[in-house]
C-alpha cells in the first residue's frame, strides 16, 4: 500500500498525464488550422481550441491539486523534478483570476485578427488601440505572476517560454553582441565584398523533387516518418507531439533553398521532441526545456552542422544530383558564399546569421520597457525606428517592416524574444562541446553522417527532458553555463577569418 505522500504524487501524476493529453489534442488542432484547414472553419477552431484550454486549466486549478500539492512527495532526481514543474505550474495558473484570462484570450485574437490588416496596409495607428489593450492586459498578468512567482515582472513572462534565464543576465550579453557587431558587422562585409559572388542555382526546381528531396535530407537527420509527416504551409514549422511529429514547409519552384533550409531547420525541432524521455511522457519533467533550448536545437542543425563546410562538401553533389544542370552553383565553396552572406537588412526572418541578434536585442528592449510602463504604445513605431538605426544603421520605410512586421506582440507573446538568440548561443556553445568529444564529427558530416551528433544530443539534451533549467542544462552537457564567447567565435571564423 502506497504511503499517503506517495499516493498524492500518483493522484498528481494521473492528473498532469490528462492535462498533456488535452494539450496533444490542442497541438493537432492547431497544425491543422496552419497546414490542412479550410478557412471556413477558423471559427469553430478557436471555440475547440478554447474549449479545451478551459478543461485544462480547470484540472489544474482544482482545490484538490493544491491539496496533493502540499502532501505529495517525491523519491528520486526525476520525480522531485517532476514535482517541482508541477507545483510551478500550478502556481501560474492560479496567479491568474479566470476573468483576467478570459480577457487576455479575447484581447489577443482580436488584435492579432486587426494587425494582419494593419501590416498589409502599413498602418500602425489602425492597430495601436487593441495593441495598447494587449499591453495592459500583459502587465496586469506580468505582476500577477510575479507576485506568485517571486519574479521580476517581465522575467514571470520570459519564465513562461524559457525556465532558468532572467533579463539582468540577458541585458549584459546582449549589450555585450551588440559591442562585437559594431566592430564585426563592416568587416565581415568588406571581406565579402572582396571575394567572389555566389552564383545562384538556375531553376526550376520542380515541387515533386524538392519534396522528395526535403524528406530524404531529413531522414538522414535522423528524423523516423513512422512517427512524423512532412506537409505544406504558408511559414515552415514544426508542430505535433513528440510521437506524432508534423513539420511543414513551403516550395518555391525559383529557389529550393527556402523550403530545404526551412526543412533542416524544423528537423532540429523534430529531433528534439522525438528524442525526449518517453518514461515520462505526459509529465511536466518529460517535456522540452524551454523555447531557448528547442531553438538551440534547430540552429544548432541548421546553422552549426548543415550549414558548416563539412556538411556542404556532402549536400552539393547530393543537390546537383537532384536537379542537374551546371556543377558549378552546387560546389561546397559556392554553396557557403551563398547560405552565409550578410547583409544588413529590416526582416528578422529574413536575417543572416551575424545580424539576427540584432533584430532580437531590439525586441527584447522595445517589450521589457512595454511591460515596465516605461515606453507607451503610442511611441513604439518612432522607438523602433531609433533602436533600430543604432543596431544596424538602418531607418525602416514603412512600420510594416518595423514594428509591424511579427506577430508576437500582437497575439500577447511578450518575453518570447530572447529565446531565439541564447538558443543561437547556446546551439554554438553545444556544437563546440560535441566537438571537443567527438574527433571525428566533421568527418562524419563530410559524409552526411549524423548519428554520432544526433546520439550525443540525445544524452546532453533531449533525454534530459525538463528536468534542468536552461543554465543548468548547459552546464551539465559543456561544463559551463551559457558562454557567448563560443558564439562570437563561430561567428568570427565563419565571418571574419581572411581567405
Amino acid at each position: 500500500m502506497k504511503s499517503p505522500r506517495a499516493a498524492a504524487y500518483a493522484r498528481l501524476k494521473a492528473r498532469f498525464a490528462r492535462i498533456a493529453t488535452l494539450g496533444e489534442a490542442a497541438a493537432m488542432l492547431h497544425w491543422d488550422a496552419s497546414a490542412m484547414m479550410p478557412p471556413g472553419g477558423a471559427a469553430a477552431r478557436g471555440e475547440q481550441l478554447a474549449v479545451i484550454a478551459g478543461l485544462a486549466h480547470e484540472l489544474l486549478t482544482a482545490p484538490e491539486v493544491a491539496e496533493d500539492l502540499a502532501a505529495a512527495e517525491a523519491q528520486g532526481a526525476w520525480d522531485e523534478a517532476n514535482l517541482a514543474l508541477m507545483r510551478r505550474a500550478h502556481a501560474r495558473a492560479t496567479a491568474l483570476p479566470t476573468a483576467l484570462v478570459e480577457a487576455t484570450a479575447r484581447a489577443n485574437s482580436a488584435c492579432e485578427k486587426v494587425w494582419r490588416e494593419a501590416k498589409a496596409r502599413a498602418d500602425f495607428a489602425l492597430v495601436r488601440p487593441h495593441l495598447a489593450e494587449v499591453v495592459r492586459l500583459q502587465r496586469e498578468t506580468a505582476q500577477a505572476l510575479s507576485a506568485a512567482l517571486g519574479l521580476d515582472p517581465y522575467d514571470a513572462l520570459m519564465d513562461g517560454y524559457q525556465r532558468g534565464v532572467t533579463a539582468a543576465e540577458v541585458a549584459p550579453i546582449f549589450a555585450r553582441y551588440e559591442a562585437f557587431l559594431r566592430e564585426a558587422l563592416p568587416r565581415a562585409e568588406a571581406l565579402q565584398a572582396a571575394r567572389p559572388a555566389p552564383v545562384p542555382p538556375r531553376g526550376p526546381f520542380p515541387v515533386a523533387v524538392q519534396r522528395a528531396l526535403c524528406r530524404r535530407l531529413a531522414e538522414r537527420l535522423g528524423l523516423d516518418f513512422t512517427h512524423a509527416r512532412l506537409d505544406e504551409s504558408l511559414h515552415p514549422f514544426c508542430g505535433g507531439i513528440p510521437s506524432d511529429v508534423r513539420l511543414t514547409t513551403f516550395y518555391d519552384e525559383a529557389n529550393f533553398a527556402k523550403a530545404l533550409l526551412g526543412v533542416v531547420h524544423e528537423t532540429g525541432h523534430a529531433l528534439y521532441e522525438r528524442g525526449l524521455p518517453e518514461a515520462w511522457a505526459r509529465q511536466p519533467v518529460g517535456e522540452a526545456a524551454g523555447m531557448a533550448v528547442h531553438e538551440s536545437q534547430s540552429l544548432l542543425v541548421e546553422m552549426q552542422a548543415c550549414r558548416s563546410d563539412a556538411f556542404l562538401a556532402f549536400l552539393g553533389p547530393e543537390l546537383h544530383a537532384a536537379f542537374g544542370g551546371d556543377p558549378a552553383p552546387y560546389a561546397p565553396e559556392n554553396l557557403a558564399r551563398l547560405w552565409r552572406r550578410v547583409e544588413r537588412g529590416f526582416v528578422r526572418v529574413d536575417a543572416d546569421e551575424l545580424t539576427y541578434p540584432a533584430h532580437v536585442i531590439l525586441r527584447f528592449r522595445l517589450e521589457r520597457a512595454l511591460i515596465a510602463g516605461e515606453l507607451a504604445v503610442a511611441d513604439l513605431p518612432g522607438a523602433w525606428n531609433e533602436g533600430f538605426a543604432a543596431l544596424l544603421g538602418l531607418t525602416p520605410p514603412d512600420d510594416a517592416r518595423g514594428c509591424l512586421q511579427d506577430i508576437h506582440w500582437y497575439d500577447g507573446a511578450f518575453g518570447y524574444f530572447p529565446s531565439y538568440t541564447l538558443g543561437a548561443m547556446a546551439a554554438a556553445q553545444l556544437m563546440r562541446a560535441a566537438r571537443r568529444e567527438l574527433a571525428e564529427l566533421d568527418a562524419a558530416l563530410a559524409r552526411g553522417a549524423f548519428g554520432p551528433l544526433l546520439a550525443w544530443l540525445r544524452a546532453r539534451v533531449h533525454g534530459e527532458g525538463a528536468r534542468l533549467g536552461f543554465q543548468d542544462l548547459l552546464r551539465a552537457a559543456t561544463g559551463k553555463p551559457l558562454d557567448p564567447e563560443d558564439f562570437l567565435a563561430h561567428l568570427r571564423a565563419r565571418y571574419l577569418a581572411e581567405g
